[in-house]
């Protein structure tokens, strides 16, 4: 029993450290695309962001316009139609300080769409 209870110990802690592992090393790939400063950012560095179209850039730089610098990325949820869904998919792309660095469009990927049923023929 107490070696059972040793073997399982192992393993919980060698899961725990492979687990932080990769969770580091995720950060690592998305940081190479590149980030948006939101404070200096003009309409087309916004519309790169992923779900940030013209319309969406123009209200981000309106809100800035109107209520100064943002003080923190999630302040971008104050903004009309940016949500808390939209922010999660923009958070690691977007700063409040630094050089905007990124330089092409990130596009996020879609949910599949649900199959329609098909009709079934009933006698």
């Amino acid at each position: 029993m107490r070696k059972s209870l040793q073997i399982l110990t192992l393993a919980l802690v060698m899961a725990a450290v492979s687990a932080a592992a990769f969770a580091d090393a995720a950060p690592v790939a998305t940081q190479s695309a590149g980030i948006v400063n939101i404070n200096s950012a003009d309409s087309s560095q916004l519309s790169l962001l992923p779900r940030v179209g013209p319309k969406a850039a123009e209200r981000i730089i309106a809100y800035r316009t109107e209520h100064g610098p943002f003080k923190k990325t999630s302040d971008l949820m104050q903004v009309k139609g940016i949500g808390a869904k939209t922010y999660e998919r923009l958070a690691q792309y977007v700063s409040v300080e630094g050089k905007t660095t990124l330089s092409s469009k990130i596009s996020s990927p879609r949910k599949p769409r649900a199959k329609k049923p098909t009709a079934t023929a009933s006698n």
